[in-house]
């Protein structure tokens, strides 16, 4: 079948937007009644993970995106990059194993592209799938060895509306924390060494260095760790990653953990505490306090943004733990 077919067929059955995979929704058999959202993942313990809810207006923006790139992608024909960002709308939408299939759709008809397996690297994080994730990325980090670098735009502008990551560092990135998930800490600060390298901005130096600070310290690589510190101010222009930028100020002793720690009625609770949350119980970890951080951890597991990295992160290392 020509791929124009193949990807029309996909995109027909995400237009009629079933909101589920059939093979990932439970269902009460009895009752007949379906759960208010389907299971995306499991974690690390087996844990139903599902999708996240969104308000009425913010669904009819996402999936009015989605529309969109799927439109996109049907009037461009055979464009791989076309059919990234409908995965991406979709990943907006936690639709993540659509992602995933509209991803494999991709890599069987263009298996030479970095920016998919950058991207389902990415999916296979997000639903726990870690060797898949690293097999992904790292076939990724080989089709861009010797190529020139390009910045990747964001599906979610910032409020700058200036991208601040590219292909290379996405790449790298991502598969420093596939390798520090699995504990891999040698593996995932040489590609946290890459990631910096080509990094060009504020943004991307503090988010690389704040994974790469927490690497060495679980290699007991302390000296290390702190001199990453020596540029780190609390002046420098941070367009959005605040939060690492934070973590780098409290590991360097500028802030306390007690500084990161969310308010209750933060508007993005959830977001803020896996984010904050991760790096002030790693440092408890780090400084030998380990009931500390698994109660900082277990509160993070106990909120609703599974997706993030500092989530998945805490889970990690709580199953380490135990």
């Amino acid at each position: 079948m020509h791929l124009l077919a193949v990807i029309s067929v996909c995109f027909l059955s995400l237009c009629a937007i079933p909101r589920c995979c059939p093979a990932w929704q439970d269902q009460d058999e009895a009752s007949g009644v379906s759960p208010l959202q389907p299971v995306e993942a499991y974690s690390f313990s087996g844990q139903r993970l599902r999708r996240r809810a969104f308000s009425p207006e913010r669904l009819e923006k996402l999936e009015g995106d989605l529309r969109t790139a799927i439109e996109a992608s049907n009037a461009a024909g055979n464009d791989v990059h076309k059919l990234i960002w409908v995965a991406r709308r979709l990943g907006y939408l936690w639709r993540y194993q659509e992602v995933i299939q509209t991803l494999d759709v991709a890599a069987a008809n263009y298996p030479d592209v970095p920016h998919v397996y950058r991207h389902r690297g990415h999916r296979f994080i997000t639903t726990r799938q870690i060797d898949r994730a690293v097999a992904d990325l790292q076939r990724a980090a080989r089709l861009i060895d010797g190529t020139g670098d390009e910045v990747e735009q964001d599906g979610a502008p910032n409020a700058a509306g200036v991208p601040t990551s590219t292909l290379h560092t996405n790449i790298y990135y991502h598969l420093g924390l596939a390798h520090y998930l699995r504990g891999e800490y040698q593996q995932a600060l040489a590609a946290y060494e890459k990631c910096l390298a080509a990094s060009k901005n504020n943004d991307m130096k503090v988010a690389t260095l704040d994974w790469m600070v927490m690497t060495l310290r679980r290699l007991d690589r302390y000296d290390d760790a702190m001199k990453l510190l020596d540029d780190i101010t609390s002046d420098m222009e941070i367009i959005e990653n605040t939060a690492y930028h934070q973590r780098l100020l409290m590991y360097k002793g500028e802030l306390s953990p007690e500084d990161l720690i969310p308010v209750e009625d933060s508007a993005d609770r959830d977001l803020d505490l896996a984010t904050y949350g991760y790096g002030v119980g790693n440092w408890y970890l780090a400084n030998g306090d380990e009931a500390k951080a698994r109660e900082i951890f277990e509160e993070v597991t106990g909120g609703e943004y599974w997706a993030a990295f500092g989530f998945i992160a805490a889970e990690a290392d709580l199953m380490r733990m135990r």
